[in-house]
């Protein structure tokens, strides 16, 4: 895919409507970032030996009946590169138009499913038949079987108050340009994802408003007001099993403990009242979701608040967090895996980053992992620098607010990866993992 600059996909409702549609561009809708590096490829042409049995003299008999064939993985290459690697390339065969000008709805849907879904808006100008196809119910079916993209970065910043969006694709390994002009001039921070849908917050003149968005359909949804319309500490969450969407809100921004949670959900489109959190003094605003339970930090008692969103109420357990903890960031892991992220220890030189997971049966914190040091130096630089941490699916992401470099660490195979990005450069960019799907609904 040639690099180039992003052109609209969509445009922003008559005011008063506050959902947008997608519109058509002629050449494509998502182009890949031209600020970006292209990727290159790790295997490299030439210098390969010789190891044909016949190129050796004296060899044994090297019959077909007789021969032992050893399969050998290239080294350096992982299973999936060296499959690809090894596959015979075959030239080019010219496709007849009138034949797959007949390809039957339900086989196209089932094949346009399976392409990633970045790609999609630039086959859209192919012709009007795929035009309409994020609007067609039956691919909706087919794209909602078939196995997820994978994980994502989405990253949001505003340019001299126009919105920007880059999406970096872990499988593809590639940065993406969404046009995000679709969204009201209000929306600007980004509260996180969940299941395709991207969520945002902010002030429209005084008050404080929230919208639920699907980056790739360019649909939103403003969110009724809450019964105290206060800036609060948002976090959303899909299930999608039922498609449906739940947004919880927490204490007010600024320390605000007197305002009940409230919990607002898509299907009955109400916020519900629930608990006032008990009076506490949290580490961080920072909030992590996974078995149906809302975690934070707190200092005053030490320990991890909960909310069970089944039952609407708040509890206190004692998880005391390790020693000489600097900073502690809470992330959420499947199924009911949760992780603690932060740096130890009182001077620059003998500072770590290192990882907890949270054994719930005896309420404490088990180290699972260490960033190594090569990365920890490359990363932070200064011993009081800020970094951001979030995660999903196991996978936990660092970003430095200073170098614009990222780091990926996959909890279970143990592999830490950079993310090569100039998306990650802007000082007042917001990130979050995003798992593209078209079948996301706002509704």
């Amino acid at each position: 895919m040639e690099p180039g600059r992003a052109d609209e996909v969509g445009s922003s409702s008559p005011s008063g409507s506050g959902v947008s549609t997608s519109q058509l561009t002629e050449d494509g809708a998502i182009r890949v970032d031209d600020r970006c590096p292209k990727q290159v490829s790790p295997i490299r042409g030439g210098g390969s030996r010789n190891t044909s049995p016949l190129s050796r003299a004296g060899s044994r008999n090297t019959s077909p009946s007789r021969q032992k064939v050893i399969k050998t993985k290239p080294r350096g290459l992982d299973e999936e590169t060296a499959a690809t690697f090894s596959k015979i390339v075959h030239p080019d065969v010219q496709m007849e138009d009138n034949i797959w000008a007949m390809l039957p709805e339900d086989l196209l849907n089932e094949i346009l499913a399976r392409v990633p879904p970045f790609m999609i808006f630039r086959l859209r100008s192919v012709c009007r038949r795929w035009n309409s196809i994020l609007q067609d119910s039956s691919f909706l079916k087919f794209h909602s079987q078939v196995p997820s993209h994978g994980p994502c970065l989405l990253t949001f910043w505003k340019n001299s108050q126009t919105p920007q969006c880059s999406v970096f694709s872990l499988p593809l390994k590639t940065w993406y340009r969404i046009p995000f002009n679709f969204l009201p001039p209000w929306a600007f921070w980004l509260i996180g994802s969940s299941g395709g849908l991207v969520c945002f917050s902010g002030l429209d003149g005084l008050t404080f408003k929230t919208l639920v968005c699907n980056p790739l359909t360019q649909t939103w949804r403003t969110l009724p007001s809450m019964h105290y319309n206060q800036q609060r500490q948002l976090i959303m969450v899909v299930d999608r099993t039922d498609r449906s969407f739940k947004v919880i809100a927490t204490s007010d921004i600024y320390g605000d403990k007197s305002l009940p949670t409230e919990v607002y959900d898509s299907k009955l489109d109400i916020w519900s009242l629930h608990q006032i959190m008990p009076a506490v003094n949290l580490c961080s605003s920072k909030m992590a979701f996974c078995d149906s339970t809302l975690y934070l930090e707190t200092l005053s008692p030490l320990g991890l608040m909960l909310f069970r969103l089944d039952r609407g109420l708040w509890e206190h357990i004692p998880a005391k967090f390790p020693r000489s903890l600097l900073d502690g960031y809470l992330v959420a892991g499947t199924q009911k895996r949760l992780f603690l992220v932060g740096r130890i220890g009182l001077y620059s030189t003998l500072q770590s980053m290192r990882i907890w997971e949270l054994d719930h049966g005896k309420n404490t914190w088990v180290e699972i992992s260490r960033m190594p040091p090569k990365y920890f130096r490359a990363l932070f630089r200064l011993s009081a620098e800020r970094f951001e941490c979030f995660g999903q699916d196991n996978l936990i992401c660092f970003t430095s607010w200073n170098q614009g470099k990222g780091l990926i660490y996959d909890v279970d195979k143990k592999v830490w990866s950079w993310i090569a990005g100039c998306a990650l450069q802007s000082y007042n960019s917001q990130i979050c993992f995003y798992e593209p799907r078209f079948d996301a609904s706002i509704n």
